[in-house]
C-alpha cells in the first residue's frame, strides 16, 4: 500500500473516532446534581449543534470573535441574568437566535456546570507580575 493511502486511511479513522466520541459522550458528564444532568446535557448539545465554538471559547478552546464563556457565570458584572438576556436578545456581534425558554434554561445550566468545573481559571498565579493572584 502506498504511504499516501495509509495517511488518508489514518485520517479517516481519526475523524470517525472523533465524531463517535463527540456524539456519544454527552451522557458521560460527571455531575453532582443528578436532577440537573438532563438539562446540562441538553445545553451541551445545543452549544455543540449551534456551533458556538466557532465564536466562543470553553476552557480556552474555540473561536476568538466572542468572549470566553468558561467562567461567565461567576465573572463580576456577568452571571445568570446577563447570560439569559444575551441569549434572549443578542448583544453586539451576538445575534438573536430565538431560543425558547427551555433552551435558555438548558444553556444556563450548562454554563453553570462549566463554571463549576473551571477551577484552573480562578486564583491562577500571575507569574508575569511577580506571582500575585490573577483575578478574572
Amino acid at each position: 500500500m502506498k504511504p499516501r493511502t495509509l495517511i488518508w486511511l489514518a485520517m479517516i479513522g481519526v475523524f470517525v473516532a472523533f465524531m463517535y466520541q463527540t456524539f456519544t459522550s454527552a451522557d458521560m458528564l460527571p455531575f453532582n446534581c443528578s436532577e440537573k444532568k438532563d438539562q446540562v446535557v441538553h445545553g451541551r448539545l445545543l452549544y455543540q449543534e449551534g456551533n458556538c465554538t466557532s465564536c466562543h471559547q470553553l476552557y480556552g478552546l474555540g473561536g476568538y470573535l466572542g468572549p470566553e464563556l468558561t467562567t461567565v457565570m461567576s465573572q463580576q458584572g456577568k452571571g445568570e441574568l446577563y447570560v439569559r438576556a444575551v441569549l434572549e436578545h443578542g448583544l453586539g456581534r451576538m445575534p438573536k437566535y430565538g431560543f425558547s425558554a427551555e433552551e435558555i434554561d438548558a444553556l444556563v445550566a450548562f454554563f453553570v456546570y462549566v463554571d463549576s468545573t473551571a477551577i484552573t481559571y480562578r486564583g491562577q498565579k500571575n507569574i508575569a507580575s511577580g506571582g500575585g493572584l490573577l483575578i478574572r
